[in-house]
């Protein structure tokens, strides 16, 4: 009798239908990146040199078919070079993707029968919103909009072919032209994080816990000084799906403007904010200083900076002491003060409604000068 697979097969254990068999196919979560990590990944820096494309060499042949010998020129041009383009996307959040060299594409050789070579693809490179680009200390893009487009370095400008030189002194000319090489550059670009507000306070004062009240964002949080260690921007929502963007800036110390602690490289990131939320802690002696101390840094680095809309947050404000400390500090200033607290929740409705408040104003200003206000 012919022999039959089919017992065989009955006896075996495996099966694609059973639970304890068939594969686990559950998606795996995604590994949690800690804030240390994370500053390899975050890049507000970059230096890139760009080249464009070389464009492609004209044609050299001549027309001959069969009883038409002497047919004439019929080399066409060469293509041109492909541009290096920065194309600013939402999408994009660090430098890091930035490579150090981009070149554009080549054009193509031109052909026979007046046939152009074609040109060479444009090299786009995707960049975060709020890049800056600069060229010799220079500023010469700011890329504030999504899909806004800077040519970094334009192609070479294709070859003439010997049909281009056909004239009546010359039937048969045998010039034809390489392609022009295309432009190089180097540009540092600098990235400025674009967000509506800033949170701005000393080391501790609980912005980034403040943050991940209102928001969905995870920035880290610890008990000692400088955990933030890159700008965090998280979204608030509202029910008519508004979004507000807000920044949480690390720590600044006295001297920030002359580079100490983490100095410049994240003050600049405030310049973008279009109101601030200075953020103290209650617990601390004295609360109204901090508040002097960071208006003085502000002002420093940039003239004008501190005088934005701005409120104060009183944090902290379910311990003892800061309970002490909050009537003082509302005699202290003359800026409006919310007292809460980023651990337990208190108080937060007052700030999303006074952030609601400085965002309405902020798009009322920007639309009665004509411009188009930032929106997430």
């Amino acid at each position: 009798a012919p022999w039959s697979p089919a017992p065989l097969l009955r006896l075996l254990p495996f099966s694609t239908t059973c639970v304890r068999c068939s594969k686990n196919r559950r998606l795996r979560q995604k590994r949690v990146i800690s804030e240390r990590q994370l500053t390899r990944f975050f890049v507000d820096h970059r230096k890139v040199r760009v080249v464009g494309g070389q464009g492609g060499v004209g044609g050299h042949s001549f027309y001959s078919e069969p009883r038409k010998i002497f047919g004439g020129p019929d080399g066409g041009n060469g293509g041109d070079g492909g541009h290096v383009i920065l194309k600013a996307d939402k999408q994009m959040k660090s430098l890091s993707s930035v490579l150090p060299f981009y070149q554009g594409f080549h054009g193509e050789r031109g052909g026979r029968k007046n046939c152009y070579g074609a040109n060479g693809a444009y090299v786009y490179v995707k960049v975060p919103v709020g890049t800056l680009v600069k060229e010799d200390g220079k500023v010469v893009a700011d890329l504030t909009q999504h899909g806004e487009e800077y040519v970094a370095a334009y192609g070479g400008a294709g070859g003439k072919g010997n049909r281009f030189f056909l004239s009546n002194e010359n039937r048969a000319p045998t010039l034809f032209t390489p392609g022009e090489p295309g432009q190089e550059r180097v540009l540092h670009l600098e990235l400025k994080t674009t967000a509506h507000a800033g949170l701005v306070g000393f080391p501790n004062a609980g912005k980034s816990s403040l943050l991940r009240a209102i928001s969905r964002a995870r920035p880290a949080v610890a008990a000692y000084p400088f955990t933030t260690l890159n700008p965090h921007v998280g979204i608030v929502h509202y029910q008519d799906y508004e979004q507000v963007a807000v920044a949480d800036i690390p720590g600044l110390i006295k001297g920030a403007h002359q580079n100490r602690g983490l100095g410049m490289a994240f003050l600049r990131h405030i310049e973008r904010c279009r109101f601030l939320l200075y953020v103290v802690d209650l617990s601390a002696s004295q609360p109204w200083i901090q508040l002097q101390d960071l208006k003085y840094e502000l002002e420093q680095y940039k003239k004008g900076l501190s005088e934005r809309p701005c409120v104060v947050i009183g944090n902290k404000i379910d311990l003892a002491q800061s309970r002490i400390n909050l009537p003082l500090l509302k005699e202290q200033i003359d800026h409006r003060v919310i007292a809460l607290s980023a651990l337990t929740g208190d108080n937060l409705e007052e700030l999303f409604l006074h952030l609601r408040e400085l965002y309405d104003t902020y798009v009322k200003t920007e639309q009665s000068q004509g411009q188009s206000p930032v929106k997430w």
